[in-house]
């Protein structure tokens, strides 16, 4: 079973919450990182700036030459600073002078000029720079680091996730020795997750269901050889009876009960699973043909290509005559057994299957619609089909009628 093309793995999902978190969590202190740096880097040199204007104020008062660095209405001074400096009030401005990163501050002079100092801004333009893309680096090797540890967890939670669901899957199928086996639900000092916690609870609901299945198995086999030694007395007795429409019932219901009691038996040694084939080449028309003369009944057989099949005979035979009587029994006429290749298909005219039975295959002892009998006729079908090896499908057709198809290996 695969997941749906759709489907998001949990590696997937959890891969990509963390790599949210951490890229969010970079972005967040790798801004607070830059801010902080840019603020101080920036209030150290408007701080000279300002100390450097300072001096140039006081030399221009004096009519003293100014600083170097100093100019009245330079040609690089920022269009804002030079409006604000002839508004009569001080400021500063990292700007480009000559391509270069400037700290400019600008203050009020006479007949309303800007007197301007320039401060080389470059050596702190590239301190924030390099600070931005060790941030960048750094983040990225964090995001890589922490995205392939987290991934290396995540990886061994869905490992025994996909353990857990494979033996689930088993059990499905039919294999009840099937168990997890998880590690730390057999030793008690190791700490417990909910994925110990779901593998405990899948092994204990296969045993819990092995053991009731192998009771029923225990108590059908039982039932049915408890029944088989009175059966024979009442049989033999039954044929001491002098004739009449009396003893035509009791032998007639005594039969009934006897071959009960052999389907029981198959179907118990099939619940053992221990069924040896014995195998031989057969040709699969003349087989079906076969089957349906001993079964006396009115059946078509079409050959619509003819193939020799190394199977059981005998279980073939099994399966075909069961397939043959349940459409008799259960469904109408006609009936026909079609042979094409290794595909045997079985189809009757009445009412179709009932739904539970397409859905999940033939079930002993569960008949639906009022009809007789006890459901061990495909029963045993199925279960000396998956002895074979074969597959056995049921279904209906469309224009109405239970179709049969078996399909041999």
């Amino acid at each position: 079973m695969r997941l749906p093309r759709r489907a998001e793995t949990l590696a997937v999902k959890s891969a990509a919450f963390i790599t949210v978190m951490c890229c969010a969590l970079a972005a967040l202190l790798g801004g607070l990182v830059h801010v902080s740096v840019t603020d101080q880097t920036v209030a150290q040199a408007r701080d000279q700036a300002l100390s450097r204007l300072a001096d140039a104020t006081t030399a221009y008062e004096a009519g003293d030459a100014l600083v170097p660095g100093s100019a009245i209405d330079p040609a690089g001074l920022p269009s804002r600073l030079r409006t604000l400096a002839a508004a009569g009030k001080r400021g500063t401005m990292v700007a480009k002078d000559d391509g270069r990163p400037t700290m400019w501050a600008a203050g009020p002079a006479d007949h309303g000029r800007a007197l301007a100092v320039a401060v080389d801004y470059s050596q702190q333009a590239r301190t924030i720079a390099g600070l931005d893309r060790s941030i960048l680096w750094s983040s990225a090797l964090a995001i890589g680091a922490t995205l392939l540890v987290g991934a290396f967890a995540v990886t061994r939670v869905t490992r025994r996730l996909h353990g857990t669901a494979r033996v689930a899957r088993r059990i499905s199928a039919g294999d009840l020795d099937a168990r997890v086996h998880d590690p730390r639900t057999k030793d008690p000092t190791r700490p417990q997750d909910e994925v110990a916690a779901v593998a405990a609870a899948l092994d204990g609901m296969a045993a819990s269901l092995q053991s009731k299945l192998l009771s029923e198995q225990r108590f059908t086999a039982d039932v049915a050889h408890e029944l088989r030694t009175p059966l024979t007395g009442l049989h033999a007795a039954a044929e001491l009876l002098p004739e009449g429409r009396p003893t035509e019932l009791v032998r007639d219901r005594v039969a009934a009960l006897r071959t009960l009691t052999e389907d029981l038996l198959e179907i118990s040694r099939l619940d053992t699973g221990r069924e040896l084939l014995e195998t031989d080449t057969e040709a699969l028309g003349a087989l079906a043909e076969r089957v349906v003369r001993a079964s006396g009944t009115e059946t078509e057989v079409k050959v619509v290509r003819d193939v020799r099949v190394e199977t059981d005979r005998r279980r073939l035979e099994r399966v075909l005559g069961n397939l043959v009587a349940n459409a008799h029994r259960h469904g109408r006429a006609p009936v026909v057994l079609t042979v094409e290749g290794k595909e045997v298909t079985v189809r009757d005219h009445g009412g179709g299957f009932p739904e539970y039975l397409v859905a999940h295959g033939p079930q002993r002892f569960r008949t639906e619609g009022g009809s007789k009998g006890h459901g061990l006729g495909l029963t045993i079908a199925a279960g000396q089909a998956e002895v074979l090896g074969a597959r056995l499908s049921f279904g209906n057709a469309i224009d109405g009628g239970a179709v049969a198809v078996l399909t041999l290996p």
